[in-house]
């Protein structure tokens, strides 16, 4: 650079570190090559699409299956038509503990004009806060003045339902035991036999050895059983030294198994599962309650204890009845309301002329009126509603 040539800015840069003006400043950036991004990969993009398009497609087949399954759960719905004892809307929403009667037929399918008669009678109570469930069998020849039918007794519980249907059956065991009935559940037996091969069979111990169609078990062995083999195992009654009694526990621990297996919201809540069952089972619980029992009452069935009323065989007017002390049916009203956190109550009663015999309460029938009345409404309704045993 010559001494008469004035200095470039440039070359003070270079030389005297003298900084940029901001008109140089912005024709370099001009000037500048733009850096490249790097451009993110279509096959990337195209993954990301077919992911957002699945999870659209997952939770519109989801809400079909929900609306299907509510479609299917309403088919099973039927109401008892009585006033409930307590607010069960209410108990549920606060998760309280509730109590389901369990009945079982043996008529073929429901909704016909002809009712038959509940050989399986179960109280089922659901606690989730203590994670407990019991389960209370009650004969279905317990003997008793049915509500609404008292001209027909003495008469045998599972006449209830052939007098008036579940609701009648739900009056008679409330009048009883003094307990709260929240909902209920009603199948038949080919019902029960979907049901057990719907949650993939079930196992059990058997409580004593036997071959009745298709259950051959053995006493103590554990042995996993299909639908027809588990229906089979809680029908025996004639080879069990303890009669109805012994198929009582059976029926329970069928049943326990079946809780234990359909803690599965999958199971529980599938259309094909519900409408293969919907012409063998009815229940008053709607579809939002079956949703909260499958979900915030699962816990119950983790702890599992039963029991069963036990009564005493008398022959009356030529029929065999169970006669229950006011003892064991305080006893049971006591296990019943305890796994429900209800305080103490006297248990109910079977509204019977009853007179104190030594140290056990039990309980005899003079009215011979009654008693031509009744037999003369088992004879007109075949013997089906209030049968022999058989």
């Amino acid at each position: 650079m010559n001494e008469n040539q004035t200095p470039k800015r440039s070359d003070l840069h270079n030389h005297f570190n003298v900084p940029p003006t901001r008109t140089e400043m912005h024709q370099n950036m001009e000037n500048r090559e733009p850096n490249k991004r790097p451009r993110r990969p279509r096959r990337k993009r195209f993954i990301i699409a077919i992911v957002g398009i699945l999870v659209i497609a997952i939770g519109v087949f989801g809400a079909y299956k929900w609306y299907s399954a509510k479609n299917a759960a309403n088919s099973v719905f039927n109401s008892a038509n009585i006033q409930k004892a307590r607010d069960v809307s209410a108990v549920i929403k606060k998760n309280k503990p509730i109590s389901i009667l369990l009945l079982g037929t043996d008529t073929g399918a429901l909704g016909r004009n002809y009712r038959g008669r509940t050989d399986t009678i179960i109280i089922a109570t659901l606690n989730p806060k203590k994670k407990k469930m019991t389960l209370t069998s009650i004969p279905r020849d317990t003997a008793l003045s049915i509500p609404g039918y008292t001209q027909y007794a003495p008469s045998k519980l599972n006449a209830a339902y052939s007098f008036g249907g579940t609701g009648t059956s739900i009056k008679s065991i409330q009048q009883l035991l003094d307990v709260p009935i929240d909902f209920y559940g009603l199948i038949n037996m080919g019902g029960l036999e979907k049901i057990v091969n719907g949650v993939g069979g079930v196992t059990v111990s058997p409580t004593l050895t036997f071959k009745y169609g298709a259950a051959n078990v053995v006493k103590g062995k554990k042995i996993h059983l299909g639908g027809k083999a588990a229906l089979d195992y809680s029908r025996m009654r004639d080879d069990d030294p303890q009669g109805d009694y012994g198929r009582q526990k059976r029926q329970r621990q069928i049943l326990m198994d079946i809780l234990r297996k359909s803690d599965s919201l999958t199971t529980l809540l599938s259309q094909s599962f519900l409408s293969s069952i919907k012409k063998q089972t009815q229940t008053d619980l709607t579809f939002d309650e079956i949703v909260a029992l499958s979900t915030k009452y699962r816990v119950a069935t983790h702890h599992l204890k039963s029991t069963h009323l036990q009564g005493t065989t008398q022959l009356i007017s030529g029929q065999d009845y169970e006669v229950a002390s006011q003892t064991e049916m305080q006893r049971v009203t006591n296990f019943i309301r305890k796994g429900l956190d209800l305080g103490h109550k006297s248990t109910g009663t079977a509204n019977l002329t009853s007179v104190t015999t030594g140290t056990t309460d039990q309980s005899s029938y003079t009215d011979t009126t009654q008693s031509n009345q009744n037999s003369q409404y088992y004879t007109k309704m075949g013997s089906l509603s209030n049968p022999v045993d058989e």
